[in-house]
């Protein structure tokens, strides 16, 4: 875990602070609900991560039709970043194991966040790239105290779920650690993809088809 930097890019502008904003209001919402239930705020975390990679790749998948450029790989690279989020999701249903009213609340988070990130992304997809940057970054906070507490004995260290072991390609007897380890450090990708991104639209060093 020493190896691991939680890296925090400061809100200078108004459009990275009304991101920041947004992902703040995110995370109080996530506390209310499950606090210190590592498993179950992993469910609503990843049911909400899985949805901007989906969306920025349908956006930006229309823009490509309508301009008849190519997008230089984007679509693809954002269409991937839903994909894994979604195998996170399946990994920790696993593990949380959700009530069917859990369950709901997690599908009427889903629609509200898609309606939501779509806006913003309509509005403003440099904002928008930035709340994910942002969120990836408390993701990766959120895991790391995950961690902790699988150290310190609070969380079982239960056998890793098979979805995470084939996923991973992890050792059979791989632990609940192994996998939240790979999962946080596919969230410092997200994080710092997402981030990348917010700058590329900030310094209009966008593919073809959208300048």
């Amino acid at each position: 875990m020493s190896d691991f930097e939680l890296k925090h890019k400061t809100a200078a502008k108004l459009s990275e602070h009304v991101a920041y904003k947004i992902t703040q209001c995110l995370k109080f919402l996530l506390n209310i609900f499950y606090g210190r239930k590592y498993a179950k705020r992993a469910v609503i975390l990843e049911t909400i991560a899985a949805v901007p990679g989906m969306v920025a790749g349908m956006f930006n998948h229309l823009k490509a039709l309508r301009r008849m450029k190519d997008d230089e790989g984007w679509i693809r690279e954002l269409l991937d970043e839903a994909e894994n989020e979604r195998v996170h999701l399946m990994i920790f249903l696993d593990i949380a194991k959700p009530s069917w009213v859990e369950r709901t609340l997690v599908l009427l988070g889903q629609g509200a966040f898609i309606v939501v990130y779509s806006m913003i992304y309509v509005l403003s997809s440099k904002i928008a790239h930035r709340v994910v940057g942002y969120f990836e970054e408390e993701a990766c906070k959120s895991y790391t105290e995950y961690l902790d507490k699988i150290d310190c004995g609070e969380v079982e260290n239960v056998a890793a779920p098979k979805i995470a072991v084939d996923y991973y390609q992890l050792a059979a007897n791989a632990k609940l650690r192994d996998v939240v380890v790979k999962i946080r450090e596919d969230e410092a990708k997200h994080r710092d993809r997402n981030h990348s991104f917010a700058d590329a639209y900030e310094n209009q060093e966008l593919p073809a088809h959208q300048h």
